[in-house]
């Protein structure tokens, strides 16, 4: 206790230094945020729940930020006491996991402490927080940003990774440089083109007294944007020496380059958006300490598929592979003009969305003597094996497809719809880890209907219906929510999910939950009380499991 107090007392002399410093008549700003969470835990084996000995378990968030000219100073004090159920339990006690200072002069910034940052889209490098996933790599360490003529941006930074209240032993050193090449070269063209060059190292010991491991491991990274009218073009390519990660055995451990490539389309113009992506990933996990869990990994690979904000059509998330996956997506958004048959008075917003994501060329496992021991799904090699699958493979195993066609109309000037079908192939197996065979290839087809009528001024309430017709996992689902809203102040909730065709009639249970809020402000006040289902919780691409729970659940955010 007595380092926090230290720590918080350097940097209450630094606010007192810099505001005497630069003037007397501007103090400088304070601003921050506050984030409390805190859920109770009842048993209920109908839904595999447990109870806590704590029966009230909290998370808790406060964030100080200080600015003042050129300067700025931060920290976050962080409380889990204990944890709320779907996080780790490594998340324990309080601290301050993070602080920062920071300097900018005209075109320099340095900063010092903790910070977030990627490289390009992540593939070699990025650094976030996401409270919802219990994701916080920040470094911890020093960075650097110098913006030469607007056409020259460079950034170079060393550092640990956080990883809950500790840090990984590796340590992270980075560069990038970004080119404007329009600017550089003063260019009058309508065509914008942006050139990208990252490269990230890890350092970390060989302490292991069977494998010969690398103490140092590159990434690099080279990405173009073209931007043209209502045209842009991205495209990153990236590659990461050997660094085996996670188990190390001869046969599990995987000393493979990795690599993989991005790609996306979009054109726009009123009306009318069209995107189209494309990635290949194979072997492309980077780890700041390589033999932990998957919450020292310090790179990111953004999803192909559509990110679902509704309940059923998010039932089955599609968590990105980084051992090797191979996928496409086409979104297309268009807008029937009013006064059309099909527009009508307001007219009508369409959204149609394809994904599908399968495996790469599967590879052999070989023993030492080059003898045949399995066939795997993913590119593999190690010691005693080296194998490069095919750019395309049309019969690598499929992992996620879903067709996704979303209506949005005004009806009148109080009714609003949105109607969604959509179609989706989850493999299970494959993407929670299951032993192969096990579960197989979920089908579901998904319907939404969502109804939003304004009462009154500042009154409205919200009717969602929703149904997932499905023979494989936990069967057919069920769905409805009502919401009042009373704007800007309250909201009412009330929200049933049904496993109406669960095989095992035991588990054919509801799920209902109960919601109210109050809003003043920067303040915001929320208490629920529900039964939540086991499952998997993706955002972006990044999954983790979530534990059946029953009980009442309190937030409060204020910001200031």
């Amino acid at each position: 206790m007595k380092r926090y107090v230290y720590i918080i007392g350097f940097f209450f002399s630094f606010f007192c230094y810099y505001t005497q410093l630069f003037s007397q008549n501007s103090p400088g700003l304070i601003s921050g945020d506050f984030d409390l969470n805190m859920q109770t835990y009842s048993e209920d084996k109908s839904i595999g729940a447990e109870a806590v000995d704590e029966i009230l378990l909290n998370n808790a968030y406060l964030n100080i930020n200080y600015i003042k000219g050129n300067f700025s100073a931060g920290i976050r004090y962080e409380s889990y006491l204990n944890a709320l159920l779907e996080f780790d339990n490594s998340y324990n006690g309080n601290g301050i996991p993070y602080k920062y200072l920071n300097y900018k002069i005209q075109a320099l910034e340095i900063t010092a402490g903790n910070f977030y940052d990627q490289i390009g889209q992540g593939l070699i490098f990025r650094t976030y927080e996401n409270k919802r996933l219990g994701v916080d790599n920040a470094l911890d360490g020093f960075r650097i940003k110098y913006n030469i003529n607007n056409s020259i941006h460079l950034k170079s930074f060393i550092g640990k990774s956080r990883t809950y209240f500790t840090y990984a032993e590796g340590i992270i050193r980075g560069g990038d440089i970004e080119i404007n090449i329009n600017n550089l070269l003063s260019l009058k063209s309508k065509t914008k083109f942006i050139l990208g060059q990252g490269l990230v190292s890890k350092f970390e010991e060989d302490n292991n007294p069977i494998f010969n491991l690398p103490k140092n491991v590159a990434a690099y990274s080279s990405r173009l944007n073209i931007i043209h009218g209502n045209f842009q073009y991205f495209g990153e390519f990236a590659t990461k020496l050997n660094d085996p990660i996670g188990s190390l055995t001869l046969t599990e451990n995987n000393y493979a380059k990795g690599n993989a490539i991005v790609n996306n389309f979009t054109y726009s113009q009123k009306g009318l958006g069209i995107v189209f992506g494309m990635h290949r990933i194979d072997n492309l996990e980077f780890r700041s300490q390589r033999a932990k869990e998957r919450q020292y990994i310090i790179n990111y690979i953004p999803t192909l598929t559509k990110q679902h904000t509704y309940s059923l059509l998010a039932l089955y998330p599609c968590a990105t592979q980084s051992d090797g996956e191979f996928g496409v997506q086409l979104d297309i958004f268009y807008k029937i003009k009013k006064g059309t048959f099909l527009g009508g008075k307001y007219g009508t917003k369409i959204n149609f969305n394809f994904s599908n994501i399968q495996g790469l060329e599967p590879g052999n496992i070989n023993d030492s003597l080059g003898n045949y021991i399995e066939q795997i799904n993913y590119s593999f090699k190690n010691d005693y094996n080296d194998f490069s699958p095919k750019f395309y493979y049309s019969d690598g195993i499929l992992y996620f497809r879903d067709f996704n066609l979303e209506i949005y109309k005004k009806l009148s000037s109080k009714l609003k719809m949105n109607l969604i079908i959509s179609k989706q192939s989850y493999n299970k197996d494959v993407l929670e880890g299951k032993t192969p065979g096990t579960y197989g290839i979920i089908e579901s087809n998904i319907g939404v209907v969502d109804f939003e009528y304004k009462i009154k001024k500042g009154h409205t309430i919200k009717v969602e219906a929703q149904s997932l017709l499905a023979k494989k996992g936990d069967g057919s689902w069920s769905m409805g929510l009502i919401e009042y809203t009373i704007s800007p102040n309250w909201f009412f909730a009330v929200q049933d999910m049904y496993n109406w065709g669960n095989p095992d009639t035991e588990k054919q249970i509801h799920y209902f939950n109960v919601d109210c809020g109050y809003t003043k402000g920067a303040n915001r006040f929320a208490i629920g009380y529900g039964k939540k289902r086991a499952g998997i919780f993706c955002v972006g691409g990044i999954c983790k499991e979530v534990p059946s729970s029953n009980g009442f659940n309190l937030s409060i955010t204020s910001s200031f």
